[in-house]
């Protein structure tokens, strides 16, 4: 049968339609599958889309009973309603493909009369909504996973407005933190942060509003037994459809214990770096104790005025200066609070300079500052730098034996960035053992408890940093530190 619009004109030249070719057209072209059933259940009409959907030439079907191919169980009962008068729309069921795939169909049933109001056949709309279905089922899934892994999970989970407002917490808060996430909801992220946390969140949310990236962020938070402890969360943006972030979604997870071994480590290390220390300060305490004996027993011998002078100004510039070694020692010794403060780095690194000048002294070390004349001032927690300097300061004095230059060189790289690069003269590190820097308790030395670089990169990650070391055998090694300032 011949598929295109009839068109034939009256004596009046009026367009005229064949109503039997429009009907094929109309068949044709809907994007439905239609069949008609007769009386007897017969197929007496089906259109491409139907065969299309199910598979079936029209041979395979007109003539046939209904009752030779697969249907629902609603079927029958639903053909015998239609016959008398009734109508079904969107009945959602599945149907059989001729392959045997299962199809997921909306199906409509309409009673078709004649131009007498006789019912003569049923007319069966059918479309296709496996892929919908599927896509509604996928969606139903991984909403249930989700469901599972939040309810189940031991991280706190939860959703956050634009304006830090909590919109979502999982269960998991109620053992976490001790509040359930009724109590949670409608709360502020300021409701759970300690006060001194205030500002390194401000700098932090800063960031993640700039960059739109996932961000870590490592604060104090108090718990519903009014309790502090120390919690790490991964704070992503979540993007609309307009690719604007509308809200957030935080996974977070208690590391108080985490923290206190990392603080019982860094203690370790300290006093490790404390008794490798301690022999290059004695040492240098003896030179200045010399004098003052020597000077003492001129003085107490000489009656010039002049003499009694110059001898006191020799004692008290010696004084001076075991004071000065006696206290930086101490401050590195004596328990260190974390808590960040405005800091000038060149303070810092001269500081760290003096502690380990008496040791550069016994190895015949020259260590030599390459300052920028600009003050340079980082948010920090001083004594936690001065142990991560002095553990790279050490390294290299140990890696010279028979003496040589260490150089610190400081300059911006960005606004908001400077580099510390502490370079040596010594032997190098081996590239194969490159891989293990870093290791807890793995060390090249022969009294080292390979903790130095393991706490100090720590430290460094801490401060928004990073830290990166190259060497080659018989050049030296460079590491090099990267933090923010202002």
């Amino acid at each position: 049968m011949s598929k295109f619009f009839p068109i034939f004109t009256n004596e009046n030249d009026s367009v005229v339609f064949n109503p039997d070719e429009l009907i094929d057209l109309f068949l044709d072209c809907t994007a439905d599958g239609i069949c008609m059933v007769d009386m007897e259940n017969r197929f007496i009409r089906v259109n491409q889309m139907y065969t299309k959907i199910f598979g079936y030439t029209e041979d395979d079907i007109i003539g046939k009973s209904i009752y030779e191919f697969p249907n629902p169980e609603i079927v029958n009962d639903t053909i015998e309603s239609v016959k008398r008068g009734e109508a079904f729309s969107d009945m959602v069921t599945q149907y059989y493909h001729k392959d045997g795939t299962i199809l997921d169909i909306a199906v409509s049933y309409s009673p078709f009369r004649n131009s007498c109001g006789d019912i003569i056949a049923v007319l069966a709309i059918f479309r296709d909504i496996t892929e919908h279905i599927n896509i509604e089922r996928e969606l139903k899934r991984t909403r249930e996973l989700y469901r599972l892994i939040t309810e189940n999970t031991t991280d706190m989970i939860k959703v956050y407005s634009k304006d830090k407002q909590i919109v979502y917490a999982s269960p998991s808060h109620k053992e976490g933190i001790g509040y359930s996430p009724e109590q949670l909801v409608g709360k502020t992220v300021y409701d759970l942060m300690v006060p001194e946390e205030l500002e390194h969140f401000e700098r932090f949310y800063q960031r993640l509003v700039e960059t739109e990236e996932a961000q870590l962020l490592q604060t104090k938070l108090r718990t519903g037994n009014n309790e502090v402890i120390y919690s790490e969360t991964t704070v992503s943006p979540i993007h609309n459809e307009l690719g604007e972030v509308d809200s957030y979604v935080t996974v977070g997870r208690n590391i108080t214990d985490r923290v206190k071994n990392d603080d019982a480590l860094r203690n370790l290390d300290r006093l490790s770096i404390i008794g490798q220390l301690a022999a290059g300060v004695a040492h240098e305490i003896r030179n200045p104790l010399t004098s003052l004996k020597g000077f003492s027993k001129l003085l107490k011998d000489t009656t010039s005025r002049e003499k009694q002078d110059d001898y006191l100004s020799i004692i008290m510039n010696e004084l001076d200066r075991i004071d000065m070694i006696v206290n930086e020692f101490m401050s590195l010794a004596k328990p260190q609070a974390i808590q960040f403060e405005p800091e000038n780095l060149n303070t810092i690194l001269e500081s760290t300079v003096n502690i380990l000048h008496p040791q550069a002294l016994l190895h015949n070390v020259q260590i030599t500052n390459h300052y920028l004349k600009d003050d340079i001032v980082l948010n920090c927690n001083p004594n936690q730098l001065k142990q991560v300097f002095v553990n790279f300061l050490k390294n290299a004095i140990e890696a010279m034996p028979l003496g040589g230059n260490v150089n610190i060189y400081v300059q911006r790289i960005e606004s908001h960035r400077v580099q510390i690069c502490f370079s040596d003269e010594g032997i190098g590190i081996d590239s194969e053992l490159m891989r293990f820097l870093g290791t807890p308790f793995y060390t090249t030395k022969d009294k080292g408890i390979g903790l130095g670089l393991t706490v100090s990169n720590k430290i460094i990650q801490e401060h928004n940093g990073t830290m990166n070391i190259e060497s080659k055998m018989g050049k030296g090694t460079t590491v090099k530190v990267e933090l923010e300032c202002f």
